[in-house]
Parts: C-alpha cells; sequence; structure tokens
C-alpha cells in the first residue's frame, strides 16, 4: 500500500478521501488555492501546499503546479477525487511521465471516454444500446442543426467533453435551435475548453439510472449496482438513491451487464459508471461513461457495505478488487441530498456568503453528512456552491426517506440562502414519496414543490403566526433572563396596550394578517430563523415566512426606473444586444457567469437598452447596476 498520496482536489471530496486514508494508515497532501488557505480540508491532511491564485483556472487546474507538490512532498500517487483534472487525459499522462501512479483508469479509457461522441462510436460497436443522435466530427452549426431536425424535436444538445450539465440545452423546437446552440457550445467552452457539440434524440419521461462499476488489472470485473438520479435541476443531480426504486431484479442484472461490457470494451481499471436513460418500457440506452468517482457514490456505499476509495487505492497499488460480484449484496436503501448554497425561488441562483451558522444533523449509522466546510467559512464565487452531501440509511425506502426528511429539518444554515426548503418539499411531495419519478420531476411539480397554492397558505399562515408568537415569547425569556429588571411590562408578549392584536405574515409571496388569538399550537413543527425571517419545516412541507410590521401610514420608497442589476457575484460572458437597440419583453440583453454556470438577464418589458455599464470579461458584484433600460410607454 501507499505511504503517502496527494489529494488534487478541495472541499468535501477532498475531505472524504482524506478520511479513508487516514484509517488505512496512509498519510496525505492537501493542495489549495489562496482562497482555501483555511479550508478544512487543509486542517485535515498531514501536509498542504499552496498552488496558486483563487481562481481554479490558475491553481486546482494546473497540472504542472499538482505534479510539482506531489515530488515536493514524497508522494508515491495522486487521487484527482472529481471535477477539476480527474478526467484529464494529458495530467494523467504527466503523472506517468514523473513515476507517479493516477488513481484513476489508464489514459487509454480515459481518452476513449473523454469524448461523448467517440465513446458512442465505441459503445455501439461493442453492442451497448444508444440513443439516436448525431456524434459526427463535422461541427458545422446547419449540418447539427440538420440532424436535429431530422430526429425530431426536442432533442438535446451536449458538450462532447462535458459533463455535470454544463454546455447542455434541450431544444423544443427549430426556432430555439440557434441560440440554444451558441450559448452550449460558449458554456462548453468557459468550462472544458472545447466546444465541440453532439446532438440526440430526447427521450420524454426517462429515468437517469447508473451503473457503479470497478475493474482491477488483472481482469476482474464487477457492478455495485445501480443508482437513481433521475431528480435533477438544469440537467445536475439533486437527490440520488439506491437502488432504484421499482427496479426488478431481471432488469438490474441486464444493466449490470451491459455496464460492464462497456467498461471492458476499453480496458478499464479503477472506479467509474456508466450512465444509462430508462424508458417506461424498461428499455434502456447508454449515455456516457464517468471515468472517476462520482459525488453520489456514498450512496453505494450505504447499500453495499463498502468503501469505494478504498477500493480504489487498492486496485491502484495494484491488488485485486476485494470482493466478486456473487459476494456483492444490496442491503436496505440509502438517498444522498445535496446542500447547495443557491436560491431555488429564482431559478437556483448560486449564493454566496459566510456560513455563520452550520449545524448540520447528527451523524450516525443511519446519518452521514460529507462536507468541506465548517461555521464561519466564505462560500466565494470560485468554485462549485455545494455546501454538503447528506446522506441517509434505512432497511426500506420508506424508512430511509422519513430518515432523509428528518434531517433535513434539523440541518440549520444562516448566512446565505440554501435549497434546504426545497429539499424537503421535493422528499416530501407525493410522487416523490411513492418513486414515480423521472428526469422531469422538478419541472413537473412546480406547485408541491414551491408550496405556492392557496391550499398550502391557508394551512402554513396559521402555524407561521404561531411561529412568530413562539419566537417573541423565546426573545422576550431571553432579555428578562439578562435583565436587571427581570418583571418590567417591557418583557411582556401579550400585546398590552394595544386594544386588537393582529399578526402580519408574509409566507412565501403573499402578505396575511392573523388574529393572534386564533393561532393554533404548534406541534411537530420545527422553527428556524434565518436572516430574512424563519423557516418551518412541517408534516406538509417547508414554508419560507417572515414578520411584516404593521402599515402606519408611511409611504414605502420603491426603486424605479430602468436599470436591472446582477443577481449575483460574477464575469459578464457577452452582450446579446447593441446600446440603442429596441428589445421585446424577455429578449435576452446579457449573459453573466458564476461558479460555472450561465445566467441570462433578459428584458423585463419592451423597451430600449440605453447603456451597458459592463463589457465581456469584467468581473461584476451581486446587486451591481448592469445595464441603462428604458421601458416602452405604449
Amino acid at each position: 500500500m501507499f505511504n503517502k498520496i496527494l489529494i488534487a482536489n478541495r472541499g468535501e471530496i477532498a475531505c472524504r478521501i482524506i478520511n479513508t486514508a487516514r484509517a488505512m494508515g496512509v498519510a496525505t497532501v492537501a493542495v489549495y488555492s489562496e482562497a482555501d488557505r483555511n479550508a478544512l480540508h487543509v486542517q485535515m491532511a498531514d501536509e498542504a501546499i499552496h498552488i496558486g491564485p483563487a481562481a481554479s483556472s490558475e491553481s486546482y487546474l494546473v497540472g504542472s503546479n499538482i505534479i510539482q507538490a506531489a515530488l515536493d512532498t514524497g508522494a508515491e500517487a495522486i487521487h484527482p477525487g472529481y471535477g477539476f483534472l480527474s478526467e484529464n487525459a494529458h495530467f494523467c499522462g504527466q503523472c506517468e511521465a514523473h513515476n507517479l501512479i493516477f488513481i484513476g483508469p489508464p489514459i487509454e479509457a480515459i481518452v476513449a471516454m473523454g469524448s461523448k461522441s467517440a465513446a458512442k462510436k465505441l459503445m455501439a460497436d461493442a453492442g451497448v444500446p444508444l440513443v439516436p443522435g448525431y456524434h459526427g466530427d463535422d461541427q458545422s452549426p446547419a449540418l447539427i442543426k440538420q440532424a436535429a431536425n431530422k430526429m425530431g424535436y426536442p432533442v438535446l444538445l451536449k458538450a462532447a467533453a462535458g459533463g455535470g450539465g454544463k454546455g447542455m440545452r434541450a431544444v423544443h423546437a427549430e426556432a430555439e435551435f440557434d441560440e440554444a446552440l451558441d450559448a452550449a457550445k460558449r458554456e462548453a467552452l468557459n468550462s472544458f475548453n472545447d466546444d465541440i457539440m453532439l446532438v440526440e434524440k430526447y427521450l420524454l419521461h426517462p429515468r437517469h439510472v447508473e451503473i457503479q462499476v470497478f475493474c482491477d488489472s488483472y481482469g476482474n470485473a464487477v457492478y455495485l449496482f445501480e443508482r437513481d438520479c433521475s431528480v435533477q435541476r438544469r440537467h445536475q443531480k439533486v437527490i440520488e438513491e439506491a437502488p432504484a426504486p421499482g427496479m426488478p431484479d431481471t432488469l438490474r442484472k441486464q444493466m449490470g451487464e451491459a455496464a460492464i461490457k462497456a467498461a471492458e470494451a476499453i480496458n478499464y481499471q479503477g472506479a467509474g459508471t456508466v450512465e444509462f436513460l430508462l424508458d417506461s418500457r424498461g428499455d434502456f440506452f447508454f449515455m456516457e461513461m464517468n471515468t472517476r468517482l462520482q459525488v453520489e457514490h456514498p450512496v453505494t456505499e450505504m447499500i453495499s457495505g463498502q468503501d469505494l476509495v478504498e477500493w480504489q487505492l487498492r486496485v491502484a497499488c495494484g491488488e485485486p478488487l476485494p470482493c466478486s460480484q456473487e459476494q456483492l449484496q444490496i442491503n436496505g436503501h440509502a438517498f444522498e441530498a445535496r446542500i447547495y448554497a443557491e436560491d431555488p425561488e429564482h431559478d437556483f441562483l448560486p449564493a454566496t456568503g459566510r456560513l455563520k451558522i452550520l449545524q448540520p444533523p447528527l451523524e450516525s449509522a443511519n446519518v452521514r453528512v460529507d462536507t468541506g466546510v465548517t461555521e464561519g467559512d466564505e462560500v466565494s464565487i470560485y468554485y462549485d456552491p455545494m455546501i454538503a452531501k447528506l446522506v441517509v440509511w434505512d432497511i426500506d425506502r420508506d424508512r430511509a426517506l422519513q430518515r432523509l426528511t428528518q434531517a433535513l429539518s434539523e440541518y440549520r444554515i444562516a448566512g446565505l440562502t440554501t435549497n434546504i426548503g426545497f429539499l424537503y418539499n421535493l422528499a416530501t411531495s407525493q410522487a416523490f414519496k411513492d418513486g414515480d419519478v423521472d428526469t422531469g420531476y422538478i419541472d413537473n411539480h412546480q406547485q408541491e414543490i414551491f408550496r405556492q397554492r392557496d391550499a398550502d397558505i391557508n394551512y402554513a399562515a396559521p402555524l407561521a403566526g404561531a411561529a412568530i408568537l413562539t419566537l417573541r415569547r423565546q426573545r422576550a425569556l431571553a432579555s428578562a433572563n439578562h435583565s436587571s429588571e427581570p418583571n418590567s411590562p417591557w418583557h411582556l408578549t401579550n400585546s398590552w396596550g394595544l386594544p386588537e392584536t393582529k399578526i402580519g405574515i408574509k409566507l412565501q409571496t403573499k402578505e396575511i394578517n392573523l388574529a393572534a388569538e386564533a393561532l393554533p399550537d404548534l406541534s411537530n413543527i420545527s422553527i428556524v430563523e434565518t436572516q430574512s425571517g424563519f423557516d418551518l419545516f412541517t408534516p406538509k412541507g417547508f414554508f419560507h415566512c417572515a414578520e411584516t410590521q404593521p402599515d402606519l401610514g408611511l409611504a414605502n420608497d420603491k426603486i424605479s426606473g430602468g436599470s436591472l442589476r446582477a443577481p449575483m457575484h460574477g464575469t459578464v460572458v457577452t452582450l446579446q444586444v447593441e446600446a440603442g437597440v429596441q428589445v421585446k419583453k424577455g429578449d435576452s440583453l446579457l449573459v453573466m457567469e458564476a461558479m460555472k454556470m450561465e445566467h441570462c438577464i433578459e428584458a423585463p418589458s419592451d423597451g430600449l437598452v440605453t447603456e451597458f455599464y459592463f463589457q465581456p470579461g469584467d468581473l461584476v458584484d451581486g446587486g451591481a447596476e448592469l445595464l441603462a433600460f428604458e421601458g416602452s410607454t405604449e
């Protein structure tokens, strides 16, 4: 076994690898950018080496700096984690040239699967079923569009070198194609330095089911069952589970054997994931193979009882696989929910800020939290905004789902906006509880997940009012306990002196007034205070609420005028129109990028862009005015 390895990554995956390495008696070297100088993975590792500025393009993506750090510290091998250089064949070659073991597959396997179009050809030759599509070398927009028109809409544009939803666009009509292709190519070039595209038939109501495979250098190969990753936003996974709900044993075996066939076709070694689309008839189609460890690998570990990072180290060190296929069994059910700093109410925009409060649920044999941050850390614009992975296990799906919803209601984060409430509503939605999921689940269950229906508001409003009274009492008690006059009437919470008491509530987007005496007692409700109000976790879902102040007849000043503001910290990518041009409501005006995701600024109405305040390449603070806009008076 290795004596020392270097981890060419950051955040929760670096911490995850360190934990297993430490348990195996292997010393670890962390690398860090200027933004990560005090990061958790740096503190956990035995050694840490600075490799560059905050931007990943100048630090975590600079292979030569990482190779030098490994040589300087005497590391024998490099674990790339996922993302960054994990599927970079050139970096793998650099490791080999310096006698460093790359803890991953051979260069040839990375190259074979690095291009989605080339991978499709290989899989077709190996007899693995494929989705109809165009994967050719001719990249002229007209030819790609012609292929899309021929196969019929909807189609899916995908970056050949892509992953994680980057450089991907669903196109539902020919009229949308040109703009979607431009955006996908631009995002692919920014994320992968490669804008080669492929286009495939977009299957309706498919499930995204992937198979975990493992191969060693002795010709042994196994599959560690499947994960259902169907629930996605922006083609990025949100909640994953293993095993897939309703998966027959015969279909599981067929998909597992097809995944092994895909791996053997490229002489694979190490951990890999073969991703399939599964339709309602039970037909499955190869989508891509990720030649690395996946973000969602913990759910496989929870149901198999295996440590996949330990397997990676042993296989890379020349050992055979620890288990045969016959020795692997499914035990129970597991879910993983990705906790992000983002705003689900505003198209899942990434959020930045300091984690003023970070209190995850208690870990146990049933609850696992993989994270790379601690309370007080900053979520910056430079990296993916994932805060943690919440993983739960129990003996069956229903009980595991109960574990998940309970753990989500216990999570406490303050200082920035997160998706915890969104995840709670998703996990408690009826169709999800029934296991009736597909890749369009979030779009098809908007009302239930975002809780905007009158029935939801009517249910939650009295609870929100009672929560306000509860919070008032808690604050008054705390104030009295620290006061020299604890019996002062100013510490009372019975609204003395007011003839009638109304509680003002802003619930989701509605403002409501309720009589205090008519409010119910709280039962089985969790209340979490936030910067903008408080959150309610109820048996019927999550609700964000705030107390509104009484209207004393004073007019509220409202910002008017024609300026549009940046929704986040980020970089201007492109200006979509010229100043002085008339535009229609919904027209794209400007594209920003942050945390490897693009956001389009659209015209709020018909009107005129009179001036742009920033140019492509400019760094913009969240809230900054981007452009001057004059709405039409007609």
